[in-house]
């Protein structure tokens, strides 16, 4: 492929140009796996090329330096291109990874293909990301929290959440039926503004917090809800 402006060859399609400084492609896809990455580049609405960066799996000690140079890998590819938008999806932990690593924000995309949504999507405004850390999210009149240290966990780890803006705690209501298997939270269908709650179960006693999110309709709440759930259910802590 040539770079578009002065038509110098580039080692890869959508490379950012260092002839002449300029970018070739305008948004970076990363549908990523635990053990696989796909980098699609895409440019106007057409895909100029997907490449695929791989790992082998460490465990115990090694798992933490194989997944840095994992998401290393990932980043460098979309280094390369300079893009004005970067969209993820897939597998948490190489997500955050990524992020910590990448000085672009990462929108969230969702759908069996997501090169597809992201096409779909261009010119819909992207998610934005809340920096704000997890403390400072958490916020409102009912300070008391349901679960104790587990309860915390729910709330924290909802709160940690780059869509999130805020939670606010309601009021514990110990009229429910009794539940087992501990502490257990879930977030709910997403109202009209994107908004979701999180109830959280301890017993018989449950409480339901508001979670303010960046989405600014119901069917982008719906992935940040999704989202959600998945990382509860990765901290064990789903209904």
């Amino acid at each position: 492929m040539q770079c578009r402006q002065c038509a110098a060859e580039l080692d890869r399609p959508g490379d950012y140009c260092l002839v002449c400084h300029t970018a070739n492609a305008d948004v970076v896809v990363l549908d990523l796996d635990r053990e696989r990455a796909r980098v699609t580049t895409i440019d106007d609405d057409a895909v100029l090329g997907t490449r695929v960066v791989t790992t082998t799996p460490e465990e115990g000690e090694l798992t933490r330096m194989e997944v840095r140079n994992f998401a290393g890998q990932i980043v460098d590819e979309v280094h390369r291109k300079r893009p004005e938008e970067v969209y993820v999806t897939g597998d948490r932990t190489i997500i955050d990874a990524v992020r910590a690593q990448l000085h672009y924000e990462c929108y969230r995309v969702e759908g069996d293909d997501p090169v597809e949504r992201v096409i779909e999507r261009r010119g819909e405004p992207a998610l934005e990301v809340v920096e704000a850390s997890t403390a400072e999210k958490i916020g409102g009149t009912h300070s008391t929290l349901i679960g104790d240290r587990d309860g915390k966990r729910a709330i924290e780890t909802v709160a940690d959440h780059p869509h999130v803006k805020k939670i606010i705690p309601g009021p514990i209501d110990a009229s429910g039926s009794s539940a087992r298997g501990g502490v257990r939270a879930k977030a709910t269908r997403a109202d009209q503004g994107g908004n979701v709650r999180l109830l959280i179960r301890d017993g018989s006693s449950v409480q339901e917090n508001r979670v303010v999110t960046t989405a600014g309709d119901r069917e982008l709440g719906e992935h940040v809800r999704a989202d959600l759930n998945e990382a509860l259910r990765e901290a064990d802590l789903a209904e």
